[in-house]
């Protein structure tokens, strides 16, 4: 009896975790449905956006232990990618447009995980910002970007030829949608057999070597499929906003994801989702006070005081509070 009480209460205790994430899962869904008939939809839309910008950059850094300080270069090329497709191709509808988008980044992915995956550690996070910087000045000098005034003007069309996106309301649905899915995405790669081999890699690259992992291969993979979904998020936010700048392509932004996985929690699900939403829910409250152009010293500040007093992020402290609160 004994025996089989230490072999069920595992498996008991993991089907209760489950469930409850299940249900946390079904809960924030169905605040998301009923969001946009309390706050302004556009800036839920942003939330959402950004929040799945940190989640593929999360997938990099907190599943596979890859810091990369250039990820703006594929939020951009997929948000340029959508934008162009749909000023010159009006018809071809934004569903296609964001799978081109998507398309695009990975494509670039590809490209730079090719060339920067052979590197480790700060080397790594060097050639990454490289890169996308090179790609910065491409989407400068480039015509079909429209320079430094960007693409504007960007029609949001019709979904499936059917659904008029230009309400702001149907809009937001479709990002809902789109997030959902990314973020199913993830948490399938996570919790998959690739996603432990990832995991693996993290925690001791050169024993996962010796067992007969091709690393880098591992390492590539999981570059692309970041890459992918960070070009999902931005192409949908060219959807939105109707807009690609160079914005998305600067260094900024790429340091604010980091900033934005940090202070949610690093290798969580949840976590790049609340620190996206606590750093562009601070973005608008001080661009609308006089403390405006202390924007980013704020920012700075608050992120180190995270840091400092939240390790692990607001989700990895909230988790460590109930461990030792509640079992």
């Amino acid at each position: 009896m004994n025996a089989k009480t230490k072999i069920y209460i595992p498996q008991q205790h993991e089907a209760r975790e489950q469930h409850q994430l299940n249900t946390l899962y079904l809960a924030l869904i169905v605040i998301g449905l009923v969001a946009p008939w309390v706050a302004y939809p556009v800036f839920l839309m942003k939330l959402l956006c950004f929040g799945l910008f940190a989640c593929s950059f999360n997938l990099l850094l907190g599943y596979t232990g890859l810091l990369s300080f250039g990820h703006a270069a594929f939020l951009a090329a997929g948000g340029y990618s959508t934008g162009y497709l749909l000023s010159q191709h009006p018809g071809i509808g934004p569903e296609l447009a964001i799978i081109g988008g998507t398309v695009a980044a990975a494509l670039v992915g590809a490209v730079f995980g090719a060339l920067a995956i052979r590197r480790q550690g700060i080397y790594f996070a060097m050639i990454t910002l490289a890169l996308a910087q090179l790609l910065y000045f491409l989407f400068l000098k480039a015509p079909f970007t429209g320079g430094e005034d960007g693409l504007h003007g960007i029609s949001r069309g019709k979904l499936l030829g059917v659904i008029d996106l230009g309400n702001n309301n149907a809009m937001y649905y479709f990002v809902l949608a789109i997030t959902v899915l990314g973020f199913a995405l993830v948490s399938r790669v996570v919790h998959s057999p690739f996603g432990q081999i990832l995991k693996a890699i993290r925690e001791n690259e050169d024993r996962a070597t010796s067992l007969g992992y091709n690393v880098n291969r591992y390492k590539w993979l999981a570059f692309v499929i970041s890459s992918a979904i960070a070009g999902l998020a931005g192409s949908t936010k060219a959807v939105v906003f109707q807009l690609a700048t160079l914005t998305d392509a600067h260094w900024h932004m790429s340091g604010e994801v980091v900033l934005m996985t940090l202070l949610g929690g690093v290798g969580t699900l949840l976590g790049p989702f609340v620190g996206a939403a606590i750093v562009v829910s601070l973005q608008h409250l001080l661009a609308q006070s006089p403390l405006g152009t202390w924007g980013s010293p704020i920012l700075g500040c608050i992120f180190v005081l995270c840091v400092l007093c939240f390790r692990s992020g607001v989700v990895g402290w909230i988790k460590l509070l109930i461990n030792k609160n509640f079992k």
